[in-house]
């Protein structure tokens, strides 16, 4: 595997982590939801919730963009065969 391939596959592996942490912080922070997840306030506090769900969110955000620049050749490759001109 080239260096390419291997910083792609860290950047991969660091989406996932970021999204489920994210994804459930954000489930447990969410309001309607505070009465099935009311208990687990008392082991973490909310501010240390929201914190990790910011982090991990702004985090998350620059792993796409990298992986977004990483992949661009082959995005803007898949978009004109995808969407080009077809021939009749």
């Amino acid at each position: 595997m080239t260096n390419r391939g291997i910083l792609k596959y860290l950047i991969d592996c660091g989406l996932i982590i970021t999204f489920i942490l994210a994804f459930i912080t954000g489930i447990v922070k969410f309001p309607e939801l505070t009465p099935i997840f009311g208990n687990i306030f008392l082991l973490i506090p909310v501010s240390l919730l929201s914190k990790i769900h910011d982090y991990s969110g702004l985090v998350m955000g620059l792993l796409v963009l990298s992986h977004l620049l990483l992949n661009g050749r082959w995005i803007v490759a898949m978009t004109k065969s995808t969407f080009g001109r077809k021939k009749p």
